[in-house]
């Protein structure tokens, strides 16, 4: 899986109308714009857990849950607010991210399996 950082630039080579901009390396920053970076601590809705972030800090390293809250990483603008429950687990090459499913609307996203979550949890999925 793509380290987040480096998901736009494969957008850029992979999309020939990108490419085809004289304003290309612009409209890679104003993609990149688009994540803001939030460090809050926080407890986890479903398990309970003190959740220590560090502005990457997007689910519970327990249980895995997050909460639908950003349009963009890191924004707090969706409106939602719903839990977001670990559905499944995706593995690319020697990385994992676990799919997340909002229970209240339906939204589904990954999320990069971090080195401090819960492994045990993960094979539960």
């Amino acid at each position: 899986m793509l380290p987040l950082h480096h998901a736009p630039i494969y957008f850029l080579f992979l999309n020939p109308n990108i490419l085809a901009r004289q304003d290309w390396f612009c409209y890679y920053f104003e993609i990149m714009k688009k994540f803001t970076r939030t460090t809050e601590d926080f407890v986890c809705e479903n398990c309970g857990a003190h959740v220590e972030g560090d502005g990457f800090t997007n689910h519970c390293p327990k249980c895995l849950y997050s909460k639908h809250v950003d349009v963009n990483p890191g924004d707090r603008a969706e409106v939602c607010g719903g839990l977001m429950k670990p559905t499944s687990v995706i593995k690319k090459g020697g990385e994992y991210a676990v799919v997340q499913q909002c229970v209240r609307c339906g939204f589904e996203r990954k999320n990069k399996i971090l080195p401090g979550d819960d492994f045990e949890t993960l094979l539960k999925i």
